[in-house]
C-alpha cells in the first residue's frame, strides 16, 4: 500500500514551480468603520521565469500570507511574454501609468543592468541581462513604478 502511494506522489505530485517571485511592496492599510479601524495587507508580488515571461499581482489578504499568495495567484494570470535579444530589449521604450514615467533602452553586451529598485527586479525576473533605464518623474510610488514599467515592456515590438 506504501509502495503504491509514494508512486502516485511521484507521478501526480506538486511539480515544482517554474517562476521566481520576488516581494516588491508590502503595506499595512486600514479602513475606519464604527468599531474603529480594519486592518488588512496589500502585497506586490512579481514573478518571472527569467526567460521572458513576467507578471506583476496586488491583492489585499486579512494577513501577509494571504496577500502574497492571492498576489502571486494575480500575477501568474497577468503574464505577459518580452521580447529579448542577446540579453536586452529591442529598442528603446518609454511608458507612463498614472504619475509614473519610465525609459528603458538596451544596452550592449557585458554593460550589466543600470537600473534602480522597481525597475531592477523586473529586469532580473525577465531575464534582461543588459540594460538602461530611468525612471523619469519623481514617482515614489513602487506599483506605478511597476506597472509602468510592464507596460513599457509590452509595447516591445521584436
Amino acid at each position: 500500500m506504501m509502495q503504491k502511494r509514494k508512486q502516485f506522489k511521484r507521478r501526480f505530485g506538486k511539480k515544482k514551480d517554474e517562476f521566481d517571485s520576488k516581494l516588491l511592496d508590502l503595506d499595512r492599510v486600514s479602513r475606519m468603520t464604527a468599531g474603529g479601524r480594519r486592518f488588512r495587507f496589500r502585497a506586490l508580488m512579481v514573478i518571472g521565469n527569467k526567460k521572458g515571461k513576467v507578471g506583476i499581482g496586488l491583492a489585499k489578504g486579512k494577513d501577509v500570507a494571504q496577500a502574497v499568495e492571492k498576489a502571486t495567484t494575480k500575477a501568474k494570470k497577468q503574464l505577459i511574454e518580452v521580447p529579448i535579444i542577446d540579453g536586452t530589449i529591442p529598442h528603446p521604450i518609454e511608458a507612463k501609468y498614472g504619475a509614473a514615467r519610465v525609459l528603458l533602452k538596451p544596452q550592449a553586451k557585458g554593460r550589466g543592468l543600470v537600473a534602480g529598485g522597481t525597475v531592477r527586479v523586473i529586469c532580473t525576473l525577465t531575464g534582461i541581462k543588459n540594460i538602461s533605464s530611468k525612471v523619469l518623474s519623481r514617482s515614489v510610488n513602487k506599483i506605478n513604478n511597476a506597472k509602468a514599467t510592464m507596460k513599457a515592456l509590452k509595447k516591445l515590438k521584436v
